[in-house]
């Protein structure tokens, strides 16, 4: 989950201030401007820039994705059936290691990758037996995504939280089953239907052929 500004964060931000004093361009000196002529059109522009910067980030990230599933297929590891596949059901798509990559990056585009994230450490902890290690993961997994001072806290209700908060005393493998069962849920009903319908997902199944109908072989 992210942190949004609260009305109260917002009044306290920089604005720039209109009234022309003493500055080239008819502006007064403001720390949000960015060039030495103190002009706010221009950190406006710089702003812009930044923007286009992020924008052309992503899509270098996501060609970068296709590209090296791409590469799979060629080795013989991916096929157009495998991908298809992840249109069929939500858990296809978890049980498939690079289905998880590609909807790992379908969710940093939507700035939510921390539910896969959490998700996939569940998974590993339920894994572990040996106690300390248990202790010791469930531990840093609190703090990661459970703890509502970090930056990647996941989306659970209340009282799933404070059953969370009880038991960190003595954790099990299993402590985290009902927090990661409503992320499960919440990936499955907003963020997969989405998923199915992006850039992303379309251009990898369109870069492999035609796609295969269930049953066939």
């Amino acid at each position: 989950m992210r942190r949004r500004l609260s009305h109260q964060d917002s009044r306290a931000l920089p604005s720039c201030d209109s009234s022309p004093e003493a500055s080239p361009c008819g502006r007064a000196p403001h720390p949000c401007c960015f060039c030495w002529c103190c002009c706010c059109s221009c950190s406006c522009l710089a702003m812009k820039d930044r923007d286009k910067g992020v924008c052309n980030s992503r899509r270098t990230s996501n060609v970068s994705t296709l590209g090296s599933l791409q590469r799979t297929d060629e080795s013989g590891r991916l096929s157009v059936s495998e991908v298809s596949s992840w249109a069929l059901s939500f858990s296809a798509l978890l049980e498939s290691p690079a289905g998880r990559a590609v909807f790992m990056e379908f969710l940093r585009s939507e700035h939510s990758d921390e539910n896969m994230l959490f998700w996939q450490a569940c998974e590993g902890l339920k894994a572990e037996t040996r106690r300390a290690a248990v202790a010791e993961r469930a531990k840093q997994i609190y703090l990661d995504y459970i703890s509502i001072l970090s930056p990647k806290e996941v989306s659970i209700d209340a009282t799933v939280r404070e059953t969370i908060n009880s038991n960190m005393a003595a954790p099990t493998a299993h402590i985290f089953d009902d927090a990661q069962a409503q992320i499960y849920a919440l990936m499955h009903r907003d963020s997969y239907p989405r998923f199915l319908n992006s850039p992303l997902y379309q251009s990898l199944l369109q870069s492999l052929g035609p796609a295969v109908p269930a049953g066939d072989s």
